[in-house]
């Protein structure tokens, strides 16, 4: 629970019975497992070539280390280790490149600012992944893009009015299932790496965003940042985004 409770950020707490029967694993498609895979992120090709945008993941090596700046060639700012707080591998959405410095968003950092990492081959594994989140705020609807597919496309509960879901782009760090999830969070947990910068005035928790499920509707402004789906939508968002796939929510 004390892991759980470090991800009790910008969700809102609400009254859930647990995951509910309705809830199902997704039918076999492209790069889907199951959903206890997913939860350490499904497999990556490296040269998989889908038509579409492609997104560079860096997975870290178990056991190695890697050290973090600001900018690219700057003073190391931090050490980061192979897993998260929450005990997933690590893996980085690559957004941008300079020279041999990999640009990643963190959850250690402030929403839109980059952490630079040397690529060492001893250190990180460069993949592809064909997956993304896109996730817009007016509209209330979630999009799971392959490619150029769309493979789900929802509707969402967002952020109410005095703590917006914030826009911007970010990665999914961790992937949380089990009961300790089912009070707060339905079926499952996609933690990011962003954080809420307007929570409540009476919020306790912390301020990290993410996707989350509820066995209730979804609809509705009723969070204080966090994404929430339908359980049953979530099981099969779940069982198909790999760890350090990029996520665009859009105002």
């Amino acid at each position: 629970m004390a892991r759980l409770a470090a991800i009790m950020m910008a969700c809102g707490f609400v009254s859930m019975a647990g995951c509910g029967g309705e809830g199902r694993a997704p039918e076999e498609g492209p790069g889907e497992t199951s959903l206890l895979e997913a939860i350490a992120g499904p497999p990556l090709a490296a040269e998989e070539r889908v038509p579409g945008p492609s997104y560079e993941i860096a997975r870290m090596v178990p056991g190695a280390e890697v050290e973090v700046s600001r900018r690219p060639g700057g003073p190391v700012a931090f050490t980061l280790t192979d897993q998260t707080e929450f005990g997933s591998q690590r893996n980085f959405w690559v957004a941008k490149r300079q020279g041999g410095w990999l640009g990643v968003p963190l959850a250690d950092l402030a929403n839109g600012e980059l952490g630079w990492i040397r690529y060492e081959a001893e250190a990180l594994q460069l993949l592809q992944t064909p997956y993304a989140i896109w996730a817009d705020i007016s509209e209330q609807r979630l999009r799971l893009r392959y490619g150029k597919r769309i493979l789900e496309d929802f509707g969402v509960g967002t952020g109410g009015p005095g703590s917006p879901t914030p826009p911007g782009a970010y990665a999914v760090t961790d992937g949380i299932a089990g009961s300790a999830t089912r009070r707060y969070y339905g079926c499952c947990v996609l933690a990011l790496t962003g954080h809420q910068p307007n929570l409540p005035p009476d919020w306790i928790g912390g301020d990290r965003i993410a996707i989350h499920g509820t066995p209730d509707g979804a609809g509705g402004g009723t969070s204080a940042g966090c994404v929430r789906a339908s359980d049953r939508e979530m099981v099969s968002l779940f069982a198909r985004i790999p760890l350090g796939a990029p996520v665009f929510i859009t105002p």
